[in-house]
């Protein structure tokens, strides 16, 4: 199966009607629960900037950029990402870690090399080779979940990147994603990739391809499909571009920025460039809606969208403005419960 389109929602359009016309003709029940599948797709974004879904049931920023931001970190760290994602906890085998975080697969740790970075001398190397590639999944991930079944295993096998016409594209090969909870993840957190190496090398950002061995849909999530698909199409908007220039110096001001958020504090913001300041700002507002919150942090919600510089995030900002409770208006449900009723991406056998 071969889908194209501009943007994500339209993206995700096609593939949930691709799934639900294939319902009862190629349903399966893998370890995770009954499921429709598409065997072998190729999803073509042309726009990867369009990242970010704008309907009421799929804008689910915060838990990408959580979960984008943990990866640059390099952690396996279960606290950080279970901050953004509380049901990661379910894929932990020690209650500390994930065994298969992407983070130190992409980023090197004690026994493995930087990927990205090696990516990056790669093509500014030779522009035109084809060797550009990250490997996630490893064989012996495979003989150690033999030994003892882990919970989680990488879901992306390889991501490669070809620098052509000025233009830096991306090819990203799965062998399992959940159409409905990983793919906007995915998607999300791949194309900022995409766009981070892009600008290392001073080039452009091209196409954005993603490759799927299994591509489904669980049973449980079908009626989610269907109210997604009730909105119907989404306005086409565009996250803006990434300042030129090398962009790591600002992950790791923003990084920094995070773990100030994450703790409480307030992040000094007046030295990034507004690009990376709105991403700082958005966590902001990720931490001022949480659960057990104060009222005065929960203020400051208006004042933090009045400072963005762009409008793309105001649907995002919105819908966490109206979880969070009046002083006259008791709470039904707390914005941790919220969060887990959105898709959130968890990188397991269950995409």
């Amino acid at each position: 199966m071969y889908l194209t389109a501009d943007t994500i929602d339209d993206l995700l359009n096609k593939v949930y009607r691709r799934l639900l016309r294939k319902r009862g003709a190629s349903d399966i029940v893998p370890t995770k629960g009954a499921i429709t599948e598409i065997n072998g797709a190729l999803l073509l974004l042309k726009n990867p900037r369009s990242r970010l879904s704008q309907s009421e049931r799929k804008n689910t920023v915060f838990s990408c950029l959580g979960e984008f931001l943990w990866y640059l970190s390099g952690s396996d760290k279960l606290d950080f990402i279970q901050y953004y994602i509380k049901t990661y906890s379910d894929f932990s085998d020690d209650d500390e870690t994930i065994f298969g975080a992407y983070g130190p697969r992409l980023f090197g740790s004690d026994n493995a090399p930087n990927q990205v970075q090696n990516v990056i001398r790669t093509l500014q190397a030779s522009s035109p080779s084809r060797r550009a590639v990250i490997q996630l999944f490893h064989g012996e991930d495979l003989a150690k979940n033999l030994e003892k079944r882990r919970k989680d295993l990488p879901c992306t096998c390889t991501l490669q990147f070809t620098v052509r016409d000025h233009q830096l594209h991306a090819m990203v090969m799965m062998r399992s994603n959940d159409a409905f909870m990983g793919l906007p993840h995915d998607i999300f957190a791949f194309t900022m990739l995409q766009e981070l190496i892009a600008r290392s090398l001073g080039v452009e950002v091209g196409q954005y391809k993603h490759a799927v061995g299994s591509l489904h849909l669980y049973v449980t999530d079908t009626q989610s499909v269907f109210d997604y698909l009730d909105e119907g199409y989404q306005e086409r908007v565009s996250m803006p571009p990434m300042p030129a220039g090398d962009p790591w110096p600002m992950v790791e001001e923003v990084l920094r920025a995070e773990r100030t958020v994450r703790q409480g504090k307030q992040p000094a913001l007046d030295d990034l460039p507004s690009y990376w300041a709105d991403l700082v700002r958005l966590l902001q507002v990720y931490r001022y809606s949480r659960k057990g919150a104060r009222q005065a942090d929960r203020e400051k919600l208006v004042g933090i969208k009045e400072q963005m510089t762009t409008d793309v995030f105001d649907v995002h900002i919105a819908k966490r403005q109206r979880q969070v409770p009046t002083p006259s208006t008791p709470m039904l449900f707390d914005g941790a419960a919220l969060d887990a009723q959105q898709p959130a991406s968890v990188d397991s056998n269950k995409r």
